[in-house]
């Protein structure tokens, strides 16, 4: 088995961090979702915290994300004002920059406050 050099795997965390660590795909391998119901965030306006499940959903290129740095890199937004969408956008950009996808989209479903859902999709690279 390949032994890889990461910073929070098979590490005491006690703090949120926004790097994604990355692996080697495996051959193979032609989609990768991740998904949670597990993320919070705050109302940019409010104050009010959010509860969202993320999807994120990707065709690899060369390297994939390792899931507990992703779930350090979802923590750091739980003190963090944003609203959906962006949060949404945020996301599949941080994704794309550090492991280059030929494609990733984000999806991300607000639980309902006010009997109001949100859910919004970031796809990147954009097409035409």
């Amino acid at each position: 088995m390949a032994q890889y050099e990461f910073k929070a795997l098979g590490k005491t965390t006690r703090a949120p961090s926004r790097e994604l660590e990355t692996f080697p795909t495996p051959p193979s391998v032609t989609k990768v979702v991740l998904e949670t119901d597990e993320v919070t965030s705050l109302c940019p306006v409010t104050g009010q915290p959010d509860w969202e499940t993320v999807r994120i959903e990707f065709e690899p290129g060369a390297r994939c994300i390792e899931s507990k740095s992703l779930k350090l890199y979802l923590w750091s937004f739980r003190e963090e004002g944003v609203f959906c969408e962006a949060l949404a956008a945020k996301i599949a950009q941080d994704v794309f920059d550090a492991i280059k996808p030929k494609s990733v989209t984000v999806t991300i479903t607000q639980k309902p406050r006010g009997g109001i859902t949100i859910s919004a999709e970031a796809r990147l690279p954009q097409t035409p």
